[in-house]
């Protein structure tokens, strides 16, 4: 089996079931497991991913308005991949190509591929992609062993937090920061599995625009710099650039952490797990080994 993906947490669920060997194609922004690099790249963008936060929401405002996609595939490299399946997503168009896009692209190859629309929006819908993944590339064996192991690992976080009858701190995740959104989708649930309550967003609901004086409302005692996008040395940049402006001056007194957001909170694939895993030991870190400095850092 030949299998494009377009998106990274398709290409990480295709990795963590043991896959790789059919992945042939994968967009611009993958970046793990590392063997991505020797793929094909079918996607490029026109937005300046290395822009300040604000260039970079202004560049996707004036592009989606002119009507242009932000997303451009490279049909013919896709063609020439030949692919049996391809991945895709319907959840966000800032994200990743168009699922519209990819399907007319699909229907113009011979054979057509098959196409599979992943759009979960909580961890449940995560497990649910992944098993989806996995029967359509004849790994359902190996996608039943993850998810099994996924609720395992989960469950361990909650019996440990359960018996030390651990408190459960107030914690907001800014998912950007010029606007400030609040990371929606599947982490409000992570963070409440981690044992914290999120104050700023619901689960299952899109990201969402918040002022300032909402997050400063919100009164968490932990806040955690996660966006989208963004490895952990970027999002130590981004909030140190946020804490050092005159309106965070609240948040200096409470703790800040910077979270890598692309390994643990922004795509929804088999990292979440371990996402889920790194938070509780920022909430609860008498609980649990020792953090690994490459995850996160205290601001």
């Amino acid at each position: 089996m030949r299998v494009v993906s377009l998106l990274p947490s398709a290409t990480e669920i295709v990795a963590a079931l043991g896959g790789m060997e059919h992945l042939v194609g994968v967009t611009h922004c993958c970046d793990y497991p590392p063997q991505v690099d020797s793929r094909v790249r079918v996607t490029r963008t026109a937005i300046d991913a290395d822009a300040a936060p604000g260039v970079v929401d202004a560049q996707v405002r004036e592009i989606t308005a002119s009507g242009a996609p932000l997303y451009t595939l490279e049909e013919e490299r896709i063609r020439a991949l030949k692919p049996d399946l391809i991945l895709t997503q319907a959840l966000c168009e800032v994200c990743a190509v168009m699922e519209t896009d990819v399907r007319a692209v699909a229907a113009r190859l011979t054979p057509t591929p098959q196409v599979l629309t992943l759009s979960a929006t909580s961890l449940d819908g995560v497990l649910d992609d992944i098993v989806a993944v996995g029967a359509a590339m004849d790994l359902a064996d190996e996608a039943t062993e993850f998810v099994a192991g996924a609720r395992v690992r989960m469950r361990r976080v909650h019996e440990t937090l359960k018996a030390a009858q651990a408190p459960r701190p107030r914690v907001a995740v800014i998912e950007w920061g010029d606007p400030i959104y609040a990371a929606g989708h599947w982490v409000p649930e992570m963070v409440k599995r981690a044992g914290g309550i999120d104050v700023l967003a619901t689960a299952g609901e899109h990201s969402v625009v918040k002022s300032l004086e909402q997050v400063r409302a919100a009164d968490a005692e932990i806040l955690l710099i996660a966006p989208c996008g963004y490895d952990l040395p970027r999002a130590v940049e981004e909030a140190e650039r946020l804490l050092a402006l005159p309106d965070w001056a609240f948040a200096r007194g409470r703790k800040v952490f910077a979270l890598d957001a692309n390994a643990f909170a922004s795509r929804p694939g088999p990292r979440l797990i371990d996402g889920i895993e790194v938070m509780a030991r920022l909430f609860n870190p008498q609980l649990f080994t020792p953090l690994d400095p490459a995850f996160a850092r205290a601001i």
